[in-house]
């Protein structure tokens, strides 16, 4: 044995360090990697419309400023609808959850102010998920939720001019809709316009008009059944464009 001891190499001490640095840079590119993710939803001139990457996005032009009165109906195109012609007063929409199923031309009224509309088919969607997407609306302003009975989806998310279908509450796509699409100056007519209760005073949040399905195409007469993109009161300026005050109801045939 030489009388030279051999000092070992402290492999122990670099394979310490080793993961410790590896850590680190986890701590360091984790929270870039979910930033840059999280900002690729945030809307921007250069992206004006972020949910157009979202996989089963359907998206469509509206005109705005088309409005019905309280016992007409519109034979939307989509269900639930996301844009055209709607009542004259929109639905409460600041963090609201409607247990029943609420009028549709009056919460298209609030997709028209930049809310974002979470719809669910109460069939088919456990307590567990409704609790799971009343938790993103509930606080949140120009976001509302309702039942919507027959829905072809489990979970349906509308904003003016844009829907997506997903079929469950966990689904990662609800966020980025929300993200992308929530108060969106881009995408929707009516930038500014208020969300409150107590602005849409032709609507009663505690005691909202109830659900009806929406009317075939053949129904329309232009009296108390409308094409999706015409209005009672079709090219008339909307006063409900400035945050808070009330729109005039218009008159039939105007």
């Amino acid at each position: 044995m030489s009388a030279v001891s051999q000092r070992q190499f402290p492999w122990g001490m670099v394979a310490a360090i080793t993961v410790l640095v590896l850590l680190a840079g986890a701590f360091i590119v984790y929270p870039l990697v979910q930033r840059s993710q999280n900002q690729q939803w945030v809307p921007s001139e250069s992206n004006p419309n972020p949910a157009l990457a979202i996989p089963g996005i359907v998206s469509q032009e509206y005109p705005g400023l088309q409005h019905v009165l309280g016992f007409q109906t519109v034979a939307y195109t989509h269900s639930p609808p996301f844009g055209g012609a709607h009542d004259g007063f929109w639905a409460a929409c600041n963090g609201v959850v409607y247990p029943n199923p609420v009028r549709s031309e009056n919460l298209v009224h609030s997709l028209e102010h930049g809310a974002v509309w979470i719809a669910y088919d109460p069939d088919r969607l456990d307590q567990a998920g409704r609790d799971a997407l009343a938790r993103r609306v509930e606080g949140q302003p120009y976001t509302v939720m309702s039942p919507y009975p027959g829905l072809d989806a489990p979970i349906s998310l509308q904003s003016w001019g844009n829907q997506l279908k997903v079929p469950t509450a966990d689904d990662e796509r609800i966020d980025q809709f929300i993200r992308a699409l929530r108060t969106n100056r881009f995408t929707h007519p009516e930038v500014g316009a208020s969300c409150d209760a107590l602005g849409a005073q032709g609507f009663d949040q505690d005691a909202p008009p109830p659900f009806a399905p929406i009317p075939p195409q053949t129904a329309v007469d232009r009296q108390t059944v409308f094409p999706e993109n015409e209005g009672a009161n079709l090219g008339a300026p909307a006063p409900d464009a400035v945050p808070g005050q009330q729109a005039p109801a218009p008159s039939p045939g105007q």
